[in-house]
């Protein structure tokens, strides 16, 4: 009995030490409360583009006044820089600092944002831009590049959100946005001018949340599917469709009701970045936070679905 009670203890403190040894690095950011990330590689660093959450504990709603960045060469570690934008620089908008990306053309940093606009009812899209991914940013073009009264594919006010850019290998670029309709349109070299007409994609339950990544020949669109939502996403031979639908990608975040994704590769990995409502402490759906896990791809171009690890990068 004596030598059964010292291996059961033996065996004990090796798994108290192997679970000790496992090291959490989800979330990624944990000074501030982070949503809807958003991610570029440029030259040897990841830049993390997100809304800041504000919210109170208390609070049933988004408080989002500004957008951060951070940047980092090994998905790991991260650095904060100072704070690159805020609602208040587009003086056509009053408030919500909502979904975002940021692109590189040409040397200058074009920043694609969601905000209220302040004299069109509705949610609209500006354009920021900056010669440096950290800012600071400034307003491209003094007015909305998107306003709520330019699309009717939805009849609600919040359907202009979410933009994401994309530039093609022909240096064709397109801005893909909304909420309950998912709309797309080409843009100027200039990346401040919609190029001819705004289209509509009939996507299964789409929510929210375009996302638009190219790996190998296969154009990827991944957005938020339902509500509580999930990450689905569609594939396709041309940036223009037709789109075929391949699925869910990664499950409702238990503690969060929305879902926002940002797919890249960075030094041969892919990587899934994604927001929950994972504790810092006291999270939730209005103070959320960003983490990361790896993607893979099948071999036949489909995408492995994503399990949400603690664990993240290690």
């Amino acid at each position: 009995m004596k030598k059964l009670f010292t291996s059961l203890s033996i065996l004990l403190l090796s798994i108290a030490g192997t679970a000790q040894s496992i090291k959490t690095n989800n979330p990624i950011i944990k000074d501030k409360y982070t949503g809807d990330p958003a991610a570029l590689v440029y030259k040897d660093k990841v830049y993390l583009y997100a809304g800041h959450d504000e919210a109170p504990n208390d609070f049933h709603f988004y408080k989002m006044n500004e957008w951060l960045v951070y940047s980092s060469s090994d998905m790991k570690t991260w650095e904060s820089h100072p704070v690159p934008l805020k609602v208040t620089d587009f003086k056509w908008a009053k408030n919500d600092a909502w979904a975002s990306q940021v692109i590189e053309r040409n040397g200058k940093f074009y920043w694609y944002v969601t905000v209220e606009h302040s004299s069109v009812p509705g949610k609209s899209i500006g354009v920021a831009v900056s010669d440096s991914p950290t800012g600071p940013f400034k307003d491209a073009l003094g007015k909305a590049l998107i306003t709520n009264d330019m699309t009717k594919f939805s009849n609600i006010s919040w359907d202009d959100i979410d933009p994401t850019v994309y530039i093609d290998t022909d240096g064709q670029a397109y801005l893909f946005w909304g909420n309950t309709a998912c709309h797309y349109a080409k843009l100027k070299e200039n990346m401040t001018e919609i190029d001819g007409e705004i289209h509509h994609i009939k996507l299964p339950n789409f929510t929210e949340a375009p996302w638009i990544h190219k790996h190998k020949n296969w154009y990827y669109l991944s957005y938020a599917y339902e509500f509580p939502e999930k990450i689905a996403y569609v594939m396709s031979k041309s940036i223009n469709g037709p789109w075929e639908f391949k699925g869910i990608l990664n499950e409702i975040a238990g503690n969060s009701n929305t879902n926002h994704q940002s797919i890249i590769e960075f030094k041969g990995q892919s990587y899934f970045i994604y927001h929950n409502g994972a504790s810092i402490p006291d999270g939730g759906s209005f103070r959320r936070s960003v983490c990361v896990d790896k993607l893979f791809y099948n071999k036949d171009g489909t995408m492995k679905r994503v399990i949400m690890t603690s664990e993240g990068i290690q």
